[in-house]
């Protein structure tokens, strides 16, 4: 690793190159910036990379149960596992999907699943994103350009190829998709993750389409060629939120989506890669019941941990959460990004009281969590090595078999006093090398 270390500006200046880059909204402007990269990687040894994958696959396996169920006959709110309301309150709960099967019955496609690696030597799940997880891309550009800058450093070090993501994305499609094409649809070159479209569409040989590069003709989809040609789509990998997807059922103002795409999809005329209203499974409140969801469809004990969490939906969960709020996480169910994340030991009074008042008043809206000391990874500020906090964003693909990508995004801060790595909040990444022994 010594060889990358000392070429890392070298391996920063081929990302800028490459335009590897995400973009975000901030007062009313779109600004693009670099993901910054550390040329130090984190390595997880292959024994503790096969309990991590038990553990991914079988999680994954129980959330597509789950949202088959909840679409579906409903057992698990007929036992009394999750509640009804809660369920039915989640903002990423969409009624049209009702009835809805997709197909080859897999709903979450492409999962990511972002953990961190506690002192204790627990790796805890801190998320579940079974929208429209992003990322992968980073770690695959970088591995790209660090093996063309130091060979030597894969050549001596027994580190798990990752090349084979586009190949498990192009796999899963083909297994799902109906008669047609495979399209990446993207909101356009202003969406954060721009980049990530474009790369993907590249390696997967797929069409990369805009809304209006698509429409609708009966039951079927067609992409248009710029010479006017029409060609049947089968299947449409969509970076839209549920929401801007098809304009005709969902948000009425949208410009991105497409007209009665919902339409061909409930026709079972194309496949939705993920599938519409997964985002009741990655709702913040129901990650909180995701162990009592392995129990129940797969009878096994979870093998990887949630972080310890409280709802506040729960009358003794609330006095739990109130008399201990100091030292709790507060997380807003309908934030992401790592906003509404609030270390409430960190509070002024007044800000203290203020949200103790809205999780009285407003249960539904906040999960509580114990502060997860988790481990910091080496990284270099300048010329100096420092310890930052970082995370791991897992990437697992589910068509014919559920397979977890061996290699995975490590997000660091860059704030000595921040547990928030998140991108759009100033983190940065690193290479992620799941060793062969």
């Amino acid at each position: 690793m010594d060889s990358l270390i000392t070429q890392r500006d070298s391996v920063n200046s081929w990302m800028f190159r490459y335009g590897v880059r995400f973009g975000i909204y901030k007062n009313g402007e779109f600004k693009e910036q670099i993901f910054p990269f550390d040329a130090i990687a984190r390595k997880i040894s292959g024994r503790e990379w096969q309990r991590l994958e038990r553990g991914l696959i079988q999680r994954v396996n129980a959330l597509n149960l789950f949202l088959n169920d909840i679409y579906g006959d409903k057992k698990i709110v007929k036992d009394n596992v999750v509640p009804e309301d809660f369920v039915y309150s989640s903002k990423g709960y969409l009624p049209f999907c009702e009835g809805l099967t997709p197909p080859k019955n897999v709903w979450s496609h492409i999962s990511g699943i972002d953990l961190v690696h506690g002192k204790d030597d627990e790796w805890y799940i801190l998320e579940d994103n079974l929208r429209i997880p992003s990322g992968a891309s980073y770690p695959l550009i970088a591995r790209e350009i660090t093996r063309n800058i130091s060979p030597e450093t894969f050549e001596n070090n027994a580190i798990c190829d990752n090349r084979n993501y586009a190949q498990l994305l192009k796999n899963m499609m083909d297994y799902v998709k109906k008669d047609g094409i495979n399209v990446i649809l993207t909101p356009g070159r202003y969406n954060s993750a721009y980049f990530e479209h474009s790369y993907f569409a590249e390696k997967t040989g797929a069409i990369l389409a805009t809304g209006q590069d698509l429409h609708v003709e009966g039951d079927k989809l067609y992409y248009k060629t710029i010479g006017g040609e029409k060609q049947l789509v089968g299947v449409v990998y969509r970076r839209i939120s549920d929401e801007y997807l098809d304009p005709m059922v969902f948000n009425s103002d949208s410009l991105i989506g497409v007209p009665n795409i919902m339409q061909v999809y409930k026709a079972g005329n194309v496949a939705i890669v993920n599938a519409p209203g997964n985002g009741v499974a990655d709702d913040k409140g129901i990650y909180y019941f995701v162990p009592k969801m392995i129990k129940y469809y797969l009878n096994e004990e979870p093998i990887l941990k949630n972080a310890p969490t409280y709802l506040p939906f729960y009358e003794d969960d609330k006095k739990y959460v109130l008399e201990n709020l100091r030292r709790l996480v507060i997380k807003d169910v309908a934030e992401a990004g790592g906003y509404g994340v609030i270390f409430c030991e960190k509070l002024s009074d007044e800000k203290f009281n203020e949200i103790k008042n809205l999780v009285i008043s407003q249960p539904r809206r906040w999960i509580a969590q114990e502060v997860v000391d988790f481990k910091d990874l080496p990284i270099f500020e300048g010329d100096r090595i420092v310890e930052r906090k970082a995370d791991l964003r897992a990437y697992v693909i589910t068509g014919e078999n559920t397979v977890v990508w061996k290699c995975g995004l490590t997000r660091f801060s860059r704030n000595p006093d921040s547990f928030i790595v998140n991108s759009s909040q100033g983190g940065g990444f690193k290479d992620t090398w799941v060793m062969d022994n």
